[in-house]
């Protein structure tokens, strides 16, 4: 059982989101430059947050996305159900077909416990990850590498500039 990519990265560039909400709208070239998921990916994923109305986008200069509620009133479970994830443990993805057409014998085990995790994440808003130390810790990190990096391609055009 596992949670795919597309709801990690969903649930990532939310969190990123509500991590950086005080600096305005956010630009999803900085949430892909800070969390290492693709430019093209994240427009895909924002779609669909925007279609079930997670986040907003501000357009023109300065523009980016914004939460449309606060991060204590966001669960993680809504983030996945929006990119149309499901967080699914059983082998015939709730179908009831496990076995021959048939649900198999462990089949409401494992639908119990997707249930559960789905409860679970419903109880976790990002208002309540934004306040662990340890993701503030991980965030000021990659905020930090970022802008390390950005400082050396600085350094690396002038140093070109001054050759030319």
């Amino acid at each position: 059982m596992r949670l795919t990519t597309k709801g990690r990265y969903a649930v990532t560039a939310m969190l990123d989101l509500a991590l950086h909400s005080t600096q305005g709208p956010i630009s999803l070239a900085d949430i892909s430059g800070r969390q290492d998921i693709s430019l093209s990916y994240l427009e895909q994923l924002f779609a669909k947050l925007r279609k079930r109305e997670l986040v907003k986008s501000v357009r023109g200069p300065g523009g980016g996305y914004r939460l449309t509620r606060e991060g204590d009133n966001i669960s993680v479970a809504e983030v996945v159900d929006a990119v149309n994830e499901s967080v699914d443990a059983t082998l015939c993805r709730g179908d009831n077909d496990c076995q021959h057409g048939h649900e198999c014998l462990t089949h409401h085990l494992w639908s119990d416990l997707s249930h559960q995790i789905h409860d679970f994440l419903s109880k976790i808003s990002l208002g309540d990850l934004v306040r662990r130390n340890e993701v503030r810790t991980v965030a000021k990190r990659q905020s930090d590498d970022v802008h390390r990096m950005s400082q050396g391609q600085k350094e690396g055009l002038i140093k070109i500039e001054a050759a030319l």
